[in-house]
């Protein structure tokens, strides 16, 4: 009998692609302290160049816990001193609650649809 204590932990998925030089990172499944690596990589590798820009397409998230968070904060903070910009697309209602809760909704901008992402105005990040 498989508990649910015993279940093995979900791998993180992480894609990247680039769209009208806009780096769209694809995610799917739990983001939390084990799995988050790959999405810091890809986060940390977007945000190498001149005035990077990246939306971080959640529709596949399942679960988000303070390392995502904070991976998330980092990057954010990274982009705009460098005159850039990060992005959350499609964040699926139960993970986008956690990120209401800590108010990461306030400094990220958090978009229904990767299209809306992609074609909100720079200003407003």
């Amino acid at each position: 009998m498989v508990t649910e204590s015993a279940r093995r932990p979900e791998t993180l998925k992480v894609v990247t692609t680039a769209t009208d030089g806009i780096t769209v990172i694809t995610v799917t499944g739990e983001i939390d302290q084990n799995s988050a690596p790959p999405l810091t990589g890809a986060l940390q590798s977007a945000a190498r160049g001149e005035r990077p820009r990246i939306v971080v397409d959640m529709r596949q998230v399942t679960f988000i816990d303070s390392s995502g968070i904070n991976d998330f904060l980092t990057a954010r903070r990274d982009l705009a001193a460098a005159g850039g910009w990060l992005r959350l697309a499609g964040v699926p209602d139960r993970v986008l609650r956690i990120l209401t809760i800590v108010g990461l909704d306030t400094v990220i901008g958090c978009y229904p649809s990767l299209r809306d992402a992609l074609n909100a105005p720079d200003l407003s990040g």
